[in-house]
């Protein structure tokens, strides 16, 4: 898929998430965790800059998506200033759980392609795809785009309702 569609994908991916952190009380966090988690989606297509790599190999597997989620929370546990040890730990899960979501939407959009992903590489070379779409359709796309903005929409709606 193109960029719009993986904004989509991760804005569909994070919605639950950034809704419970923000019914807990922490907006703010939720807001932030939303813009990273849209602005890491489309780190695995970095792999079309990068020589020896090929496209939608090791960068789009689960492997790939857990030290996404391990890079950020190392990246958080460095940078968070709280004030008890469970805050630290609920902070660096979240961020965990964020990274983790935006390469893991990633490679679920990417498997509706026919290309599909092989997201268990290097233990299998195995390749999933769901075979719906092209990664050019803008009607896919902008569909997952508009998906995206709906959940985080829904989700506001329930924050602003019940917190």
């Amino acid at each position: 898929m193109y960029q719009v569609g993986h904004y989509g994908g991760a804005l569909l991916a994070y919605a639950p998430l950034g809704t419970i952190v923000a019914l807990w009380g922490h907006a703010e966090v939720a807001i932030v965790g939303g813009l990273v988690c849209v602005a890491l989606s489309t780190l695995p297509d970095y792999d079309h800059r990068l020589p020896l790599i090929d496209h939608r190999g090791p960068t789009h597997t689960i492997p790939f998506a857990l030290l996404a989620g391990a890079g950020l929370a190392a990246l958080s546990a460095v940078l968070v200033d709280a004030s008890s040890a469970f805050a630290d730990a609920g902070f660096v899960s979240f961020a965990f759980l964020v990274g983790f979501a935006s390469i893991g939407s990633h490679l679920l959009v990417d498997a509706l392609t026919p290309m599909g992903i092989r997201p268990f590489w290097p233990i299998s070379r195995r390749r999933y795809s769901a075979d719906l779409t092209t990664a050019a359709n803008p009607f896919a796309n902008y569909g997952l785009l508009g998906l995206g903005i709906g959940a985080v929409l829904t989700g506001t709606a329930i924050v602003v309702a019940f917190g």
